[in-house]
């Protein structure tokens, strides 16, 4: 299982959210570059990293400091929050991510996610964001008229690799994720799934290890804790 720690970024910094809620902000650091930095001194495989300007406007507003990102460190990042075009997905593939995480468009453009993942495979990934059981989209603040179950199943069928299942109502709360929903959604696909929201013990990690999932993203956890990420990936 790989260990996804988060990097969303704010007005250019490093921040957390507690629940999705814009209002609810942490700052962390000034500079997601020393962020990132410190996650891959510890030993960091990969990094998510998310525009949250980018989620609520439709436009990767902090295009610089996440190509900076890409461009600096030896790591392969994820990257989600407005990409909501082939072109911005073309820009941010050519210049050092790894992986796309289409929100909102693989929901509300169903031709774009098909061309998305009919020229990139398995470097689209697609972030399923639930509060109450429903989709979310625009950075969280708005519901989908659709359930969790059906759109997974419509993502595989038109060719996803990699979704990140987020519970919202976990995000930034310490309290674990949702393992209920997320054995769930296991045994519906074949896709590879990325826990989010609330992965926060050790003995998280090791529940999420257990039911096989692909990879876990941490991060109020480890920021609240510097010990927590390097125990965390002890046990991977």
């Amino acid at each position: 299982m790989i260990l996804f720690p988060a990097i969303d970024i704010q007005n250019g910094k490093c921040v957390r959210l507690v629940q999705g809620d814009f209002k609810q902000e942490t700052i962390y650091h000034d500079s997601p570059l020393e962020v990132g930095k410190k996650w891959l001194d510890q030993g960091a495989e990969w990094l998510h990293v998310v525009d949250l300007d980018g989620a609520k406007t439709g436009q990767s507003v902090n295009r610089e400091a996440i190509i900076e990102l890409a461009n600096t460190l030896q790591l392969p990042i994820q990257v989600g929050g407005g990409i909501r075009t082939i072109e911005a997905i073309e820009d941010y593939l050519s210049n050092g991510v790894e992986r796309i995480i289409l929100g909102t468009s693989a929901i509300k453009d169903p031709d774009l996610l098909k061309q998305a993942v009919t020229r990139y495979g398995k470097r689209i990934a697609v972030s399923v964001d639930a509060k109450n059981g429903k989709p979310t989209t625009a950075g969280w603040t708005e519901d989908s008229t659709t359930d969790v179950s059906t759109l997974v199943r419509e993502l595989e069928q038109a060719g996803v690799q990699t979704i990140i299942y987020t519970d919202i109502a976990k995000d930034g709360m310490l309290a674990g994720p949702n393992f209920e929903e997320l054995q769930s959604l296991q045994k519906e696909t074949e896709m590879d799934i990325i826990a989010s929201g609330g992965v926060t013990t050790v003995r998280d990690i090791e529940k999420l290890q257990q039911e096989s999932l692909y990879g876990a993203i941490v991060g109020k956890a480890i920021y609240e804790n510097g010990t927590r990420f390097q125990e965390m990936m002890e046990v991977l």
